[in-house]
Order: structure tokens, then sequence, then C-alpha cells
């Protein structure tokens, strides 16, 4: 019997790349929607009450949804990815969050203060949403380039990560 030692074909490498990137997706995207209620719900709650505004309340939200989004990220997500250190990837997966909630906080801030919408009030909701959607798109991307890395890029011997990280 003749074994075949030639590299896997391209049509087998597509498959393997499909199914890594469907997984991925599916779990992002089961996590994302427990966070997403997370978010939504503390917001909807903070809002509510008395003495929190709509950027108090996104801020915690989103603190609380972001916590819960990395361990849900790392271990199921992301967990065939290389591993790096955890101040690293934290610093890494906490600074783009910081980076969506700025954006979150601004767009609800304008329509809170110039345009007059209660903290409460159903388009401030909106918006909140429409800045989350944003994100995501924004999240998925960075979490796959700078956080959870492939495990080729962490392990191999010419490979400098910062260099690779900074391209």
């Amino acid at each position: 019997m003749v074994t075949d030692l030639r590299a896997p074909s391209l049509r087998a490498r597509l498959r393997g790349s499909w199914r890594i990137l469907a997984k991925e997706i599916a779990a992002f995207g089961l996590v994302g929607a427990l966070a997403f209620a997370m978010d939504i719900g503390i917001f909807t709650w903070l809002t509510h009450a008395e003495h929190w505004g709509a950027l108090k309340s996104k801020a915690l939200s989103t603190v609380v949804s972001t916590t819960f989004a990395y361990f849900g990220n790392r271990n199921l997500s992301f967990s065939h990815r290389a591993r790096t250190s955890i101040g690293r990837e934290t610093a890494f997966f906490f600074g783009i969050n910081a980076i969506t909630l700025v954006f979150s906080e601004l767009a609800i801030a304008l329509f809170v203060y110039p345009l007059g919408f209660d903290h409460a009030s159903t388009t401030v909701l909106v918006v909140n949403l429409a800045t989350i959607a944003i994100g995501t798109l924004f999240r998925f991307w960075a979490y796959k380039r700078f956080v959870f890395l492939h495990p080729d890029k962490v392990h191999a011997e010419d490979v400098d990560l910062d260099e690779e990280l900074a391209e």
C-alpha cells in the first residue's frame, strides 16, 4: 500500500477553514446573544431608575456584558486558538470594547443632549441597539486579529508577534 505524502488539497484546506469559521461565528453569535441580552436588560433597567442616566447605564451594562463576553469567547468561540498571556489578551479585549463603548456613548450623548431625547426613550434604546450592531462587526474582526490569535502566529519561530500585530 502506498501512502500519499502530498500536502492536503486546496479543497480540503478550504473546507477545514470554512468549518472553523462557521464554528467561530456560531459560538460568537451565541455568546454575543447572551451578552446582548445582559447589556440591553441592564441598560433598560438602569435608565428607568430615577438616578441613572443613559450614559452611566450604558457604561455599567457594557462592563458587565463585556466581562461575560470575554470568558464566553475565550472558552467557547475562540477556544481552539492559541493562548498568549492573560494580561495581553484581556488588555486587547477590553481595549477593543472600550473603543466600541466610546462610540456608543458619543452616539447616545448626541441623542440625549443636543437632540433632547429622554434618557429612557425608545429612540435612545434604538440608538443603543444600532451601536451594538455596528460594534459587533468591529469586535469580531478585532478579536480574531488582535486578541485570540491563530496558533501559527503565536508559535512560529520566525514570527515576531509585536511586529505581526503592528501590520
